[in-house]
């Protein structure tokens, strides 16, 4: 294990805690509205890629993963007062899919397989937040997706192993994070050119 590679996984670590913190601010105002069950299920996703990671030799750079883990647990219990409450059908299916997910990493007891499973499953379980915030865009905090994305990049450079393993988990939430950022910015200015011309 190098040096460096310990100081980036603190440095992103304490990027990711940063990055949370306005998160919790705006959540607290009522301006941001997170989804439980998009939180619920990411602190365990993030909790299955951290141990999958360590048992791999990720080092340093699954710490990143690991303190997510926690944060997004948080979100998700803060969100039962603060958060988006409606439930649709295809969140539970969403919910159902990571559920699954767990249950074959359990009995593949592949850290490999574990982590293609919990990748897929995000996708799934962002479904509900992204359905949400593309009709309701000003109710999440992009800068701390952008914050995500950075301490995630960050989190790949001090892998002491870098594989698939290791690294496939956080490379896709780097490109959902980006894409989910591009369209809050991209719906925020529709709606504000809407809001605009019917003003007019």
């Amino acid at each position: 294990m190098t040096d460096y590679k310990i100081i980036l996984g603190i440095f992103a670590s304490v990027i990711g805690l940063a990055g949370y913190l306005p998160y919790f601010y705006d959540m607290v105002r009522g301006k941001t509205k997170p989804h439980v069950f998009s939180w619920l299920v990411w602190s365990l996703l993030e909790g299955i890629a951290f141990f999958a990671q360590i048992m791999s030799g990720g080092g340093p750079g699954a710490w990143v993963t690991g303190s997510s883990a926690i944060f997004c647990f948080i979100i998700a219990v803060a969100a039962l007062f603060w958060g988006e409450k409606e439930i649709k059908i295809f969140d539970w299916l969403a919910f159902g899919g990571s559920l699954l997910g767990l249950a074959l990493w359990l009995l593949t007891k592949n850290p490999l397989a574990a982590v293609i499973i919990i990748t897929i499953t995000d996708v799934l379980v962002f479904a509900p937040t992204f359905r949400k915030s593309y009709f309701k865009p000003h109710e999440e905090t992009a800068a701390s997706y952008i914050i995500a994305a950075l301490r995630l990049a960050l989190s790949l450079v001090a892998m002491d192993h870098l594989s698939l393993t290791t690294g496939l988990y956080p490379a896709s939430l780097v490109v959902s994070n980006s894409i989910f950022v591009g369209m809050l910015y991209w719906r925020r200015q529709k709606l504000s050119v809407v809001g605009r011309s019917n003003f007019v």
